[in-house]
């Protein structure tokens, strides 16, 4: 998946986040876990745009990192949904699926980017780095 595709995935989950926080009740516990959890939905786009302009390849690993935090942020949110029944758990599983997706992929990006070797110029190098 290219990090456009990635923006547009997030982008999208984001306003279906949205949507799910609209039908909640307008009671305490749907109003406090609504905010939550549009919140953390919508954050999942906004930092990982960020990570796509770090700077670096260490600040770009952080910002990824903080993706995670908020997709599993929400499932813990789309859980307390469904296992309180503030809604019912077929209108919230396939959100709660995503989460756990992209929670999996940007943890699987910052173990790629972690383990990336630097790139080899010259055919010497490349032949004892595989060594």
């Amino acid at each position: 998946m290219t990090p456009e595709e990635l923006k547009a995935r997030t982008k999208r989950f984001g306003l279906r986040i949205m949507k799910l926080v609209d039908a909640l009740s307008k009671t305490t516990s749907g109003r406090a876990i609504g905010n939550q959890l549009v919140r953390s939905g919508t954050a999942v786009g906004v930092n990982y745009r960020a990570a796509c302009r770090g700077r670096s390849k260490a600040e770009f690993e952080a910002k990824l990192g903080i993706v995670v935090e908020e997709a599993d942020e929400c499932g813990y949110w789309l859980e307390l949904i469904m296992e309180g029944e503030l809604l019912p758990p077929q209108q919230v599983a396939m959100r709660h699926q995503e989460a756990s997706e992209l929670a999996a992929i940007f943890t699987a990006s910052i173990r790629t980017s972690k383990g990336r070797q630097p790139l080899v110029f010259n055919q010497q190098s490349a032949i004892e780095n595989q060594k």
